[in-house]
C-alpha cells in the first residue's frame, strides 16, 4: 500500500494520522517490520518526512515460525469465528516476547495452535490489540486479521471496546469513587510507575462490591477509561489501597504467600469488527482467585455480587 505524504513531519505521527491507528502500533510496526521510503527500507519512527514523497507499507499476515521455548500451558477459547478470538488469559503467561522473557508466551501458544493473526503490531505481537500484565488473568480479545485488528483499535480508541475487572484489596474503599491522575514511568525504579506531575492522562473507576467476614478486605471492580501501564493499581496506591500480593506497589502482609496478584479481567465489552454486533463476554474466575473468595468472603454474597450485569450496572451508575 502506499501513501504521499501531504505534510513535514515524523513517519510515526503522519502514518498515525493517515491510517487511524494507536500511535504505539505504528512505532511498533515501523520498529519491527519497517516501510519504504522513496524507495529506501526506514525503521526509526522518528524519521522526518517531506511533503511529497512516498511511503511504501505492507501488513503481512502473521507466517509460523520454529517455537523458541516448549509451550507447556493451554488456554481457554471464549469465543472464536473467522475475525476474532476472545481468550480467558491464565495468570504467570506473558503476552508476547521481549529480551526480559525467557518462556513461552501466549503469542507462541497462539502459533502453535496455527491461529491465522493480524501483523499491524510487528512480528513479535501477532494479532494483540490489547494486553494484561503477567500475573492479571482474564478476557483478551485477539485480531486473526488486519481489518479487524484496525476496527478494534479504534473501538479502544473512542471506548466502544473496554474491561470490568476484579480485584481484591486489602483495606476498603470508603466509598465508590473515580480517580482521575497522570501516571508515568517511576524515576526512582524504571519497573514501577506513579502517579506523577506531567504523565499521560489517565482515569479509573472503583466500586465495592464486598466486604470480607473479618471487614479488613474488600472485592472491588475497576473500570478502566484509558488504558496506563499498571493503571489499576498505581491509582489504588494513590488511594493507599493495594491489590493482595501486589509487593510491587507495597502490599505488607502475613499474606504475602499468595503467588500472585489478585486481578482478573472480568467482562469483555465490544463490538464485532464485521457485524457491529454488541458483544459482552465473562471470563470465569481461575480456582487461585475462586479459593480466596471463598476463604475471606461469604459464598452467597459474592455469587450475588460478581453477577457481570450487577458490576456493569454498579459501574456504570458511578461513571
Amino acid at each position: 500500500m502506499t501513501i504521499i505524504s501531504r505534510d513535514k513531519g515524523r513517519l510515526d505521527v503522519i502514518l498515525t494520522k493517515e491510517l487511524n491507528l494507536p500511535r504505539n502500533q505504528i512505532e511498533q510496526f515501523i520498529k519491527q517490520v519497517g516501510v519504504r521510503v522513496n524507495g529506501k527500507l526506514i525503521k526509526k519512527s522518528g524519521y522526518k518526512l517531506e511533503v511529497g514523497e512516498v511511503v511504501e507499507y505492507e501488513f503481512k499476515e502473521a507466517s509460523k515460525s520454529k517455537e523458541q521455548y516448549e509451550v507447556d500451558f493451554d488456554v481457554e477459547i471464549l469465543y472464536e469465528d473467522d475475525d476474532i478470538l476472545i481468550v480467558n488469559k491464565p495468570p504467570f503467561v506473558t503476552i508476547h516476547s521481549a529480551p526480559s522473557v525467557k518462556e513461552a508466551t501466549l503469542v507462541d501458544w497462539l502459533k502453535k495452535k496455527g491461529i491465522r493473526l493480524s501483523t499491524i503490531s510487528g512480528e513479535e505481537r501477532h494479532g494483540i490489540v490489547h494486553r494484561i500484565d503477567k500475573e492479571t488473568s482474564g478476557a483478551l480479545v485477539i485480531a486473526k486479521n488486519n481489518e479487524a485488528h484496525q476496527n478494534l483499535s479504534k473501538q479502544l480508541e473512542n471506548k466502544s471496546m473496554g474491561r470490568y475487572y476484579l480485584a481484591i484489596i486489602d483495606l476498603p474503599l470508603k466509598e465508590d469513587i473515580i480517580v482521575q491522575k497522570p501516571i508515568g514511568r517511576n524515576p526512582k525504579n524504571r519497573l514501577k510507575m506513579d502517579v506523577i506531575s506531567g504523565g499521560r492522562e489517565s482515569k479509573s473507576a472503583f466500586c465495592k462490591l464486598a466486604l470480607s467476614k473479618d471487614k479488613k478486605k474488600e472485592l472491588i471492580c475497576a473500570k478502566l477509561f484509558t488504558g496506563r501501564t499498571h493503571q489499576i493499581r498505581v491509582h489504588l496506591k494513590s488511594l493507599s489501597r493495594h491489590i493482595l500480593a501486589d509487593s510491587l506497589y507495597g502490599f505488607k502482609s502475613q499474606y504475602s504467600k499468595i503467588p500472585r496478584v489478585m486481578l482478573h479481567a472480568y467482562v469483555l465489552y465490544l463490538e464485532h469488527p464485521r457485524s457491529g454486533k454488541s458483544m459482552r463476554i465473562v471470563a470465569p474466575l481461575f480456582e487461585d482467585f475462586r479459593t480466596l473468595l471463598h476463604r475471606y468472603f461469604n459464598k452467597g454474597e459474592i455469587d450475588e455480587k460478581i453477577d457481570s450485569s450487577y458490576i456493569i450496572e454498579r459501574c456504570n451508575a458511578l461513571c
